[in-house]
């Protein structure tokens, strides 16, 4: 991730010529269903299940939080006669959003790197406004930020799959599950891939077992509930919340445009999906003589010969994992 390397993010007056404020904003994106992480991975002979980040169950908060920072903007307009310039920014600028967000008085960082409020917990979203207004602070000078109340709890540290905790407050980007499954963009080390469970996008396990996540505010904002879209057999139709793995790994590239229109979840691209689909079901625990356990197995034989060598690697990977790989594919499957 070299844009982290951007020095501008040491000092916001680098990115906005007389820029004199920060304006943080959070908005809750807890929506309704209960998360389950990798709750289904190794559910023997069940349908194989991935598990898709709750950020990215709805609409793009990129998009979302932008507009509201817009109109906010407009609103500032109307209530300042100084002219003034603003530039917003929602994961998308040099801006570090959480430490600007503990300094706003909105929370402390805890020992997974997230945000967490007293009150709301950490399921926030962040935007920022830099601004050459010189507003009055939330926290005078003489306040500190919100107290650090992590205590001695270890949930998140110990909850993580693949270690990505080297000590408490560090992450270790290169062995986190949102890391490997949407930022890197070529083979997931083979070592840390039976950690990743049923994980297709995001992770949310650090957050998930957080004591401070335990009875968070609701959102009923329709744009945080999963998506839903027709199933390819008349069935149920498929959620983003625990999707079915082998619709996932079989979406063509017109398909993912289409169902991740608008979605935080095409950042992992197509072929991202679809390698990541493969190694979930590979740590399905799919039962041998399971119909479910046949039709992964197809499905991925067909994958092992595909002309990307991502997808293909993956696929074989898999197949080895549910201990396919040097089955032939009968005409009955």
């Amino acid at each position: 991730m070299g844009y982290l390397k951007d020095p501008r993010r040491s000092d916001p007056r680098l990115v906005l010529e007389g820029a004199r404020s920060l304006i943080v904003v959070a908005l809750n994106y807890n929506s309704a269903p209960e998360s389950s992480g990798q709750a289904q991975t190794g559910d023997s002979g069940s349908a194989a299940r991935g598990w898709i980040s709750r950020y990215a169950w709805g609409d793009d908060y990129h998009e979302l939080i932008r507009q509201k920072l817009d109109t906010l903007i407009i609103e500032m307009q109307s209530r300042f006669a100084e002219a003034f310039e603003a530039r917003p920014y929602v994961d998308t600028g040099p801006i570090l959003e959480r430490v600007a967000a503990k300094h706003a008085g909105l929370g402390w960082l805890a020992k997974n790197t997230c945000l967490i409020n007293q009150k709301l917990g950490s399921w926030l979203f962040l935007g920022v406004i830099i601004t050459t207004l010189e507003l009055e602070p939330t926290l005078r000078a003489d306040t500190l930020p919100p107290p650090d109340l992590c205590g001695s709890c270890r949930r998140c540290l110990d909850a993580c799959p693949t270690q990505a905790f080297p000590e408490p407050y560090v992450l270790d980007a290169r062995r986190c599950i949102s890391y490997l499954t949407i930022e890197l963009r070529g083979s997931i080390p083979e070592e840390l891939r039976g950690a990743m469970g049923d994980a297709v996008i995001g992770c949310d396990i650090c957050q998930e077992v957080c004591p401070w996540n335990r009875k968070p505010p609701v959102t009923t904002a329709q744009q945080f509930q999963p998506r839903l879209f027709p199933s390819s057999d008349g069935h149920e139709p498929e959620s983003l919340f625990s999707p079915s793995l082998p619709w996932l790994a079989a979406l063509s590239q017109q398909d993912f445009s289409r169902i991740f229109r608008k979605s935080a979840a095409k950042r992992a691209k197509w072929r991202g999906m679809v390698r990541n689909a493969c190694v979930a079901l590979g740590n399905s625990g799919l039962e041998k003589s399971s119909g479910e356990h046949r039709k992964a197995v197809t499905l991925l034989k067909k994958l092992a010969t595909s002309k990307d060598d991502l997808i293909s690697e993956h696929a074989r990977w898999a197949l080895e994992r549910l201990g396919s790989g040097t089955e032939k594919v009968s005409d009955s499957e």
